[in-house]
């Protein structure tokens, strides 16, 4: 055997860190109603891994271009060869976590049967309400010569039915299944709290729509289709960029499937068949022993909801009031004096929306100027600047329409900005803009100054209550300056060569960067202390993993945080031996990016959007930002290394290529609930007792209305 090498490749990386997200489905530590949710995302996961990465790699092998992985050498048919391989030894995992759930949901008196543990009469009535609800909406199909297989939506569930004639011909049918006509969970009637899913009934009453036809077999079938697909590829003169994403969108939609599922068996010769009509090879057809959308879990949530459960659910927690700010008191003027920093979901997105409403309605701003990425579907950050807008200040707003599967919502919100006057960006032709950056411009007596807000994140209210991310609102001019000739670049239709203290992707951030390990590593051949710290989501770039291979072996210590793939495997000895990496997975989203680089005197700190990929160090315009203020840069420093310390959702990945448990602290450390909790202590007692007040309050409004209208419908 050879030595062990220092590279994983990206795919099965991710895989791993999707295993990471089932097990919290499996976690009996976890609320039982929380872990529902991890089994949900963990599909909704791989439902998109199989839409854009396998995607990509199927169409370099049809392409003919079956190009190696740089890091490990496998080849794309080899990297999708092992991801099926992997999948299905997960799905096996999952079927045994989803199957206890389902035992341990039932003790709390919700049971999700089969047809076949129902009494005669259960069944007569679930008949009778099939053929009255469900079976008018059905649209069954048969393929034949004359009738080839009709379009199949990307992960709808659909029934396939294997079919003969009296004279022995074969058949297939299909039934779509899934939509709005008719609910999913189906309660039965003389059982409360017992359902049945919608698509088990059809399945089970499908030969009433094939009379005259005998059933050989039956299966629910949901199909993945690719997702990955270039603005390149369906560009057209004659379009305009924002017509032209919306091509872009409904072409997506058509293109080939790379996996189907089947909730049964079917024989493999039907597969061989439906293989050649959905030009997909067997190999991506995969049995899967639970439901094939896991989307109703929410349903089941909400009933437990309803029945005041509170110990099946995570303690509530709220966005509070950061202790940087004075209430009463002007956001900007604040920000004028001192750096304010902002950690979600810990602490409220509010002072920033505040900040904007400021400068939309200060008679000395005169311009905005920001970067969207991803935003909520009624934006409050998008009203600020339509407001700013109306109030005749210049706003520029670069909105990315390439942002996947966000593309529909950032052209709508594109349109709304523009018929307020807002001047609208699409990007670069090159580049996708992933900054967070947000640049307002006062004009005083003084001259020309500039307030910036540069974050980890989106700005989208709905993330920052559910992801960890950081937002810097700085007032230091060098700091404008810099974010000006960012924005001046982009309306000209390119990116900064040079810059004085923001690190910006792609040309000044991975050089600058990797001059900064270097000078940790000539701080450790000098025998100083020698520290580098990182934390991200995803770790790929090979050039920085080579210098940081170059670093621990020269004795730099260097801790990393990397809750999804990382490419670099440490603790191999003569290699990454002084290298620690860990993942946090949680019950947010850890999404904030820290690069730390010393200790002590002289330690340089910054937040940016940017993971440590290729895509994002010189494919994708990225922001960093040096954290100058020392209150700031030691907050961000304590919360690095309280996140490192995480025992109880931090896993450390091993020499080995596996992840482990970690036993440090008695009781062990969650950082997020500690972060939650230093966040509620900081707020004043008095203020505290007020929200909590207005939240019953509202509650109890809540639960007014409900029972009112309830009461109207019996009437």
């Amino acid at each position: 055997m050879g030595e062990p090498s220092c590279f994983m490749n990206r795919e099965l990386s991710w895989l791993l860190f999707n295993e990471r997200v089932l097990n919290e489905a499996g976690n009996p530590a976890v609320p039982l109603a929380e872990r529902l949710s991890f089994a949900s995302i963990y599909q909704t996961n791989l439902d998109e891994f199989y839409m854009v990465r396998v995607g990509s790699l199927m169409d370099q092998i049809e392409d003919g271009d079956d190009g190696v992985d740089d890091k490990t050498g496998m080849t794309a048919a080899e990297q999708v060869t092992e991801i099926l391989k992997r999948t299905r030894k997960l799905e096996g995992k999952r079927a045994a976590i989803y199957e206890q759930l389902m035992g341990e949901i039932q003790v709390h008196g919700i049971n999700l049967i089969n047809y076949q543990k129902l009494s005669k009469k259960e069944g007569a009535a679930l008949e009778a309400y099939f053929d009255v609800h469900i079976a008018p909406f059905l649209s069954p199909m048969i393929i034949g010569k004359r009738q080839p297989i009709p379009f199949l939506e990307n992960k709808r569930l659909y029934i396939i039915v294997l079919l003969s004639t009296a004279k022995g011909a074969k058949r297939i049918g299909i039934v779509p299944c899934s939509g709005g006509a008719f609910r999913r969970l189906i309660e039965i009637p003389t059982r409360p709290g017992t359902y049945i899913l919608s698509e088990e009934l059809i399945l089970h009453f499908v030969p009433k729509l094939y009379a005259g036809y005998a059933i050989r077999e039956k299966s629910i079938m949901r199909v993945t289709r690719n997702a990955d697909i270039d603005e390149n590829e369906v560009y057209d003169e004659e379009l305009d960029y924002r017509n032209m994403m919306e091509k872009l969108i409904r072409q997506r939609k058509r293109l080939n499937p790379v996996r189907v599922e089947f909730s049964r068996k079917i024989n493999a010769q039907a597969k061989v068949e439906l293989s050649k009509f959905l030009k997909v090879g067997v190999e991506h057809m995969i049995d899967v022993r639970t439901p094939l959308d896991l989307s109703f879990v929410s349903q089941i949530q909400n009933v437990l909801r309803s029945r005041e459960r509170p110990e099946l659910f995570y303690t509530r927690r709220a966005p509070q009031s950061s202790p940087s700010l004075r209430s009463g008191e002007r956001v900007m003027d604040q920000v004028l004096k001192k750096d304010v920093l902002l950690s979600y979901p810990f602490e409220s997105m509010r002072p920033f929306i505040t900040l904007l409403h400021e400068a939309a309605t200060d008679d000395n701003v005169v311009s905005i100027k920001m970067t969207l990425y991803r935003v909520a579907n009624h934006s409050q950050i998008v009203d600020e600047l339509v407001e700013a807008a109306e109030n005749g200040k210049e706003v520029v707003v670069l909105i990315e329409l390439r942002a996947r599967f966000d593309e529909a919502n950032n052209i709508e919100m594109s349109r709304r900005l523009e018929d307020a006057g807002c001047q609208i960006l699409y990007g670069l032709e090159k580049f996708k803009v992933h900054s967070k950056l947000c640049l307002i411009t006062r004009a005083t007596e003084a001259g020309i100054s500039y307030v910036t807000q540069i974050g980890t994140g989106n700005y989208n209210e709905k993330t920052a209550r559910a992801y960890t991310d950081l937002s810097l609102m700085t007032a230091n001019q060098t700091i404008g300056q810099d974010a000006a000739e960012v924005f001046h670049e982009l309306q000209m239709g390119a990116t900064v060569e040079h810059t004085q203290l923001l690190l910006v992707a792609p040309l000044c951030l991975q050089q600058p960067v990797l001059d900064k390990i270097d000078a940790q590593i000539a701080r450790a051949q000098n025998g100083e202390d020698a520290y580098i710290g990182l934390k991200m989501n995803s770790l790929t770039d090979k050039v920085i993993m080579e210098k940081l291979i170059a670093a621990s072996q020269a004795g730099v210590r260097i801790d990393m945080i990397v809750r999804g793939i990382c490419c670099l495997v440490p603790g191999i000895p003569g290699e990454t031996e002084h290298i620690r990496v860990i993942s946090v997975v949680g019950r947010f989203l850890e999404h904030s990016r820290i690069y730390r680089f010393g200790k002590g005197e002289g330690e340089e700190v910054y937040i940016a959007s940017a993971d440590f990929m290729t895509r994002n160090t010189l494919k994708r315009v990225e922001v960093a930002v040096p954290l100058l203020d020392a209150d700031v840069r030691k907050r961000v420093c304590d919360l690095f290394d309280l996140v490192f310390s995480d025992d109880e959702k931090g896993k450390e990945f091993t020499a080995n290529g596996v992840y482990v448990d970690r036993e440090l602290h008695l009781p062990k450390i969650n950082s997020q609930e500690a972060l939650y909790e230093q966040a509620y202590a900081s707020v004043p007692a008095a203020e505290r007792e007020k929200r909590e007040k207005t939240r019953l309050l509202q509650k109890f409004t809540g639960w007014t209305r409900r029972w009112t209208e309830k009461k109207t419908k019996e009437e």
